[in-house]
């Protein structure tokens, strides 16, 4: 708020000269000891009232409320309390006395100082009166008993430490600034001139909000403006937002509350409302409107993280805001905040929503090379790890979404098992479990039926292991392991097993094949039997493990835990073939070292059978989803 114009708010009456000021009482009043006081009263209001005269301009007045003047400023504040007490009683015993008139004259030119003096405190004291530096101090923290009697003349030994020690200077100048502020504004609105006084605070405290918000990047935007916008845009908005509503709730807000509740004590709860109301309701309801119109766009999944942090910062602050604004005339402001999160939620419901729709509508047939991790299967649980991130809130939210049962084979809510009468907290926890449970599912059906296009039945089984283990590793690195628990990993784990059996079973039946069941036999076989079972197992050894090195395990420990079981399996049987015969012809390969001959298989090294490496794109991966996969 510009300070030109201000001086639009004073006015200067022209004081009457002193051979037109009114005689002293009517001459159809008899004069009293009382009047000789009242009178007394007037005489040293007038000495203070027109030292002070900011009128006057022929001579240059420093402010009352300074270091230097401290001690007369609380002379004065009792001066026109004095002549106050006078204009009662001459109104009372008197009221067509030239005194009185005289007074009234004294009590407005004393408002119009006060009004100036209110005035320079606040514009001079900006610095020390500004939000943040208030809002540091909690009510505890001022010494209530610091007022405008508190001057240096006055304030014993013991006060002087703990001012001068135990604060900061900027405190210290701030304490002083509320004080005196306080002290006018008591003086003002007990004289009958609150209107004026009010009028002054609300316009500067106000051009100190509105400009605050400003710095802070608070925009007025409407919706149709907000719609216009790239989502690109709107979240550099909203990480504006996120930033700038810590300090306006926390400091902003609160400063002004605890400024004007200070300022305005002794005044009433009345005249403190309508002030704080005055000076931040637009502001703040600006503020909260904002997530209540991003709430309001297209939602797609990619928008999911932003809407949760708007909801978040919301609710983190909520009791804050609650008490903050916890007038009536400020009911608009809690209002705002409620609807926004309300708004919110229901987005975060419909992407939830879109996010399952987009997974069982996905329906590329491309193949992943090698039988690799799914780009789906890599965005869905990336999706999801970020999410259980925001398991708290999420419990706020999906609480009362409709959720498809789960088989109870599948999965057992880790809330609700360890706990069957779970409170309300617990039973939320449980439903964003199931959520995410359900999902997983979802996705984990969908890569059932993308293993069905690979040909090599083996190779789809490797798919699948390949998948489930990058969803269990998933799981067990984040929060999602909480929610959804140790027996629901342990399931998944041993799924990971099972499709790896089924893979050497599968992939390596034709080697093993290859080589006679029962060794204890006691039919001999000749040099040439021999010699053949063993062409045939090189053969189809090598072949085997040609076709598997383009095929890929990309988790180091689950590839070495299939080359052991692979191992394993050709040792135990080929061994034994291999003791009993060695010494024929067409040997190759060595019992011990079967594993070491497996080292190449697994790595995806290009020139396999397979099928080559497709492009895949997920419709609803947005920069900022895609930028978190590994």
């Amino acid at each position: 708020m510009p300070r030109k114009g201000m001086r639009s708010i004073f006015f200067h009456p022209t004081p009457p000269s002193s051979s037109t000021l009114p005689s002293p009482s009517s001459p159809h009043h008899t004069f009293t000891f009382s009047d000789s006081l009242m009178e007394e009263n007037i005489l040293t209001a007038e000495s203070l009232i027109t030292k002070w005269d900011y009128s006057n301009t022929n001579q240059i007045i420093n402010p009352l409320f300074s270091g230097n003047t401290r001690f007369e400023a609380k002379h004065y504040l009792n001066a026109v309390k004095g002549l106050q007490s006078a204009m009662q009683y001459f109104v009372t015993h008197d009221s067509t006395s030239n005194t009185l008139v005289r007074a009234q004259f004294l009590m407005q030119l004393a408002m119009k100082t006060l009004q100036k003096e209110f005035y320079n405190i606040l514009s001079t004291n900006r610095e020390h009166l500004d939000p943040e530096s208030v809002s540091n101090r909690s009510s505890t923290d001022r010494r209530s008993s610091f007022s405008v009697s508190d001057y240096d003349d006055e304030v014993s030994d013991d006060e002087k430490f703990v001012v001068g020690n135990q604060i900061s200077e900027t405190e210290r100048v701030s304490m002083l600034a509320m004080a005196d502020l306080k002290a006018i504004a008591d003086c003002m609105i007990n004289c009958g001139y609150g209107k004026e006084c009010v009028k002054v605070y609300i316009v500067m405290r106000k051009s100190i909000v509105d400009e605050a918000l400003y710095h802070l990047g608070i925009e007025r935007l409407t919706f149709s403006q907000i719609q216009k916008m790239d989502w690109e845009v709107i979240e550099l908005k909203i990480k504006t937002w996120l930033k700038a509503v810590k300090v306006a709730v926390r400091t902003l807000f609160h400063g002004e509350r605890i400024l004007c509740d200070d300022v305005f004590a002794a005044a009433g709860k009345r005249i403190a409302e309508s002030c704080f109301a005055e000076i931040t309701k637009e502001g703040a309801t600006s503020l909260f409107t904002f997530p209540d119109m991003v709430a309001k766009c297209k939602k797609t999944p990619e928008k999911m993280f932003r809407t949760l942090d708007l909801y978040e910062a919301i609710s983190d602050h909520f009791q804050q805001i609650q008490s903050i604004f916890s007038f009536e005339s400020t009911s608009n402001v809690r209002l705002q905040a409620i609807n926004s999160m309300e708004k919110l939620a229901e987005a975060v419901k419909t992407m939830l929503k879109e996010f399952e729709s987009a997974i069982q509508k996905d329906s590329s047939k491309k193949q992943v090379s090698g039988g690799g991790v799914h780009p789906l299967t890599r965005y869905v649980m990336n999706y999801l790890t970020f999410l259980a991130d925001y398991g708290g809130i999420l419990a706020d939210i999906v609480f009362d979404m409709p959720q498809s049962p789960l088989p109870e084979s599948y999965y057992r809510s880790p809330m609700r098992s360890e706990n069957s009468s779970s409170s309300s907290s617990s039973s939320s926890s449980s439903e964003i479990s199931e959520k995410i449970a359900w999902l997983i599912l979802v996705l984990l059906c969908k890569l059932d039926t993308k293993a069905e296009f690979y040909k090599d039945v083996a190779l789809s089984y490797l798919f699948l292991a390949n998948n489930m283990q990058y969803v269990v590793v998933k799981v067990r690195r984040s929060n999602l392991g909480f929610l959804l628990g140790e027996e629901w990993l342990t399931n998944h784990e041993l799924k990971v097993k099972e499709y790896v059996n089924k893979f050497v079973q599968i992939g390596w039946n034709k080697v093993l094949s290859t080589l006679p069941e029962n060794e204890n036999s006691t039919a001999e076989k000749t040099v040439e039997q021999v010699k053949a079972i063993f062409v045939k197992f090189n053969a189809a050894f090598d072949e085997e493990c040609k076709k598997q090195t383009s095929w890929i395990v990309s988790d180091p420990r689950l590839r070495d835990e299939i080359k052991a079981l692979i191992g394993s399996k050709l040792v135990a049987k080929y061994g034994g073939f291999y003791e009993k015969n060695r010494v024929g012809s067409g040997v190759r390969y060595e019992p011990e070292y079967i594993e070491s001959y497996l080292g190449n298989i697994l790595y995806g090294v290009v020139g396999g059978d397979s099928g080559s490496v497709s492009s895949y794109s997920y419709s609803t991966t947005s920069s900022s989803v895609s930028s978190i996969r590994p």
